[in-house]
């Protein structure tokens, strides 16, 4: 078949905030701020015509951030008429630059650029920053700034060294903040988003989780209304939702299969296979390490190795669906970060998802149910629970789909695999004694494919480099590395030196996201 048809949307019943994306890093977050205040949120590029705008009937707009200069000749740009329907607007750094000149503002150069923490002054009689004292700190990220203000706007905060730090012109309903409020390093930044939403756009609040899982079970129903599905169930936490949310819309009509590739952490597939063993779902085991590490034999590239995975799984899957009678749809737990890391809504490809861009045109399947594909990680945990799944798996860190096959660095074989599994398993136990409050939201070991010499015993040896990884995060769109106690760096490195004799050292990976990704490839 030439297309496949995507099953993950709801009906717009709810309350929306467009967000246009200009191509900022913290689109999502914004979406996501938007959202814990209780307002559903759509990301769309900032391009979008003013009639798909129109039709959707949001109660707000948010003009994101972007690396560009709004004065190029080429910037992204939206159209000028979406500051004269009358709905409320907000925007942040670019946005902000953006609404200003379009208006007929000046925007040039700043004599000195802001990156940061930075104090600023804002005007507490201004509804974005009711109840909020005239001194605040925001976070900054910007080389050019708002130099002359558009007619009709008036100035309500300022830093030393942006003067226009934010502007509105409240009787259009036009706001604009230089800063980032959608981050953590802008301390009232929620405040603000909450006076945009319920003063200035005069939400109510609606959009909840619970909403969400009823809206979702109604979707599948009406698009999915005869024909059993298929399950990519990995035992993660999104797979496992996204079975618990099939189960409840389409009762008896779900077969789970989960593929062992070979790749998953140690005595992991024994542990998936005796959980949902047990659950009252149909569950397939299908043992194809060998298969996957001839398909991987010599590959280093790690876009193709996601893609070989991404490909393999299919029709591995659809080997099953003959197998059975009456699987029309394909199920999967794609999570709104795997879409945007993909390339989806105008942003730029960081790396191909094995079930977004890694999935095959000619899939034999009528239809992919992703119900979770609009919803961020500590939404899915949120959904979870709501559906009654036990903490312990909600709770659960993520694991890539391509498994340990992106955390080797260069060319699998099954022996380097079973050399980070060792390596993992000691390091992840190590960690996991650490009380509750005081470990990090994800953490692993990575083979490099750097070998580096070593002594052992009276020899030298010449063995692999392990690095250990370990963030803190609460969306896993952006993570900063966990500083964990050296004694426990210290003790892990000894142990996996000491239990596995290919690798002579270990390092710790200090970096966050961004500038990397929380996986190495």
């Amino acid at each position: 078949m030439s297309e496949v048809k995507i099953i993950s949307e709801t009906a717009e019943e709810n309350e929306l905030v467009i967000v246009l994306d200009f191509g900022g890093q913290y689109k999502e977050l914004i979406a996501r701020a938007v959202r814990n205040l209780g307002v559903k949120s759509l990301i769309l590029p900032g391009n979008t015509p003013l009639e798909k705008i129109k039709t959707l009937a949001p109660v707000g707009i948010i003009l994101t951030g972007g690396p560009d200069s709004v004065y190029r000749k080429d910037a992204p740009r939206c159209d000028k008429s979406v500051f004269e329907l009358g709905i409320p607007v907000l925007g942040i750094c670019y946005g902000c630059q953006l609404l200003a000149y379009i208006s007929g503002g000046v925007v040039a150069p700043g004599e000195h650029s802001e990156y940061g923490r930075t104090q600023t002054r804002v005007d507490p009689t201004s509804e974005l920053f009711f109840g909020l004292e005239p001194e605040q700190i925001a976070l900054m990220s910007h080389t050019d700034e708002v130099k002359t203000l558009p007619d009709g706007f008036r100035n309500t905060a300022s830093t030393s060294a942006c003067r226009n730090a934010a502007f509105e012109s409240a009787e259009r309903k036009l706001y604009a903040v230089q800063f980032h409020p959608e981050v953590e390093n802008t301390p009232n930044g929620t405040a603000i988003m909450k006076n945009f939403l319920y003063r200035v756009c005069g939400a109510t609040g609606d959009y909840t989780i619970s909403g969400y899982r009823e809206a979702m079970i109604d979707a599948i129903r009406s698009q999915a209304p005869e024909g059993d599905v298929l399950l990519a169930l990995s035992g993660g936490v999104d797979s496992s939702v996204c079975a618990a949310l099939l189960g409840e819309a389409l009762p008896g009509r779900v077969h789970c299969v989960f593929v062992d590739h070979g790749l998953m952490r140690q005595d992991e597939g024994d542990e998936v296979e005796a959980v949902f063993s047990k659950r009252e779902v149909h569950f397939i085991r299908v043992n194809a390490q060998e298969r996957f590490y001839g398909k991987l034999a010599g590959v280093s590239d790690p876009e193709q190795k996601r893609k070989i995975i991404g490909e393999e799984f299919i029709r591995v899957f659809e080997e099953q669906a003959r197998r059975l009678t009456g699987v029309r749809y394909l199920a999967q737990g794609t999570i709104y970060p795997d879409v945007v890391e993909s390339g989806g809504v105008n942003s730029a490809v960081i790396k191909s998802h094995h079930n977004v861009g890694g999935l095959p045109a000619d899939m034999e399947f009528d239809a992919v149910i992703e119900p979770l594909r609009g919803l961020f990680k500590d939404e899915v945990r949120a959904l979870g629970r709501e559906l009654g799944i036990p903490e312990s798996l909600v709770s659960r860190q993520p694991f890539p789909g391509p498994g340990l096959a992106v955390r080797i660095i260069g060319a699998i074989t099954a022996e380097k695999v079973a050399l980070l599994q060792k390596a993992d398993a000691i390091f992840r136990e190590e960690v996991a004694a650490l009380p509750q409050n005081e470990r990090p939201d994800q953490y692993f070991a990575v083979l490099t494919d750097t070998k580096s010499v070593g002594v052992t015993g009276d020899f030298r040896s010449h063995g692999y480099t392990v690095a250990l990884r370990a963030v803190k995060t609460t969306d896993f769109m952006t993570a900063q590395a966990h500083e964990l106690p050296f004694a426990l760096l210290t003790k892990s490195a000894e142990r996996i030196v000491n239990t596995v004799p290919e690798v002579s050292r270990v390092v710790y990976d200090v970096t966050g996201k961004p500038p990397a990704t929380v996986e190495w490839e």
